[in-house]
Formats: C-alpha cells, structure tokens, sequence
C-alpha cells in the first residue's frame, strides 16, 4: 500500500508544494510546529532514510538545503531546524522547521491548524524568494 506521501507524489492528495525536481519534492506539512514547516521528500518510496543510496541521500541533502534558503526569507527566523524522525510516515522525509527558539522544534508541543488558504498563502510567499 503507498504511504500518504507516495499518494501525494500521485496526485491523488493534494498538497501545498514549494519545490520539486525529478528526484524530490517539497511541501507545507498540514499540522505544522510552526509557520513554513516543511516536509522534503523522495519521490521513490523508501521508508528509512539511511536506506537512500549515499549519492541520491547527499542531492536529497542539497535539495533540501535550497528549499530551506527560500524558507528563511519567506518566514522570519533565526534559523531553519532539520528534523529526521520517520516514525509518523513510512516514507523517509526531512523536517525543514523555522526556528526562533528551540522549543520551535520541539515535536510533543500542540500542532497547529492553519486553514488551507493559510497554506497557500505560506507556500506562495516560499516559492516566491526561489532565484532570489
């Protein structure tokens, strides 16, 4: 069975992108720690992210270090935290979380639940400082 992520890869749900290439794909994770979490992906299924390949797992690297320079200028933050966990979804991905304090990426605080135009909205002002 494909995990939600692969089903996202397909089309078959939506999701507020911000970037993707042939091998990766970024977007907005919907129960965010803050304002701009993003998720960066594969776009082959694999569950473990230290089952990558070294090569694919270092442009997965770089992939995910371009998305995280257009997330800082999109949202004002100190820094932008990277989180591994790979307990919630079987399919390896990269937490990209703006942070102002640690707590920020503090995973057992409340989620939050912006509506969908909140998202959009987010996702646009991301993808608006690629190239910048």
């Amino acid at each position: 069975m494909s995990s939600i992520f692969t089903k996202i890869i397909n089309g078959e749900i939506p999701a507020h992108k911000i970037a993707e290439n042939d091998e990766f794909l970024a977007f907005l994770d919907v129960f965010p720690l803050v304002e701009g979490h993003t998720l960066v992906i594969p776009k082959v299924e694999i569950d473990y992210i230290f089952d990558i390949d070294d090569d694919k797992l270092g442009r997965m690297m770089v992939f995910a270090k371009q998305v995280s320079k257009a997330v800082r200028q999109a949202i004002p933050c100190k820094r932008i935290g990277v989180a591994v966990i790979g307990l919630e979804v079987p399919h390896a991905h990269i937490h990209l979380v703006p942070l102002q304090t640690v707590n920020d990426i503090n995973f057992t605080q409340p989620k939050l639940k912006p509506t969908q135009e909140s998202l959009a909205a987010t996702a646009e002002k991301i993808k608006g400082k690629f190239g910048i």
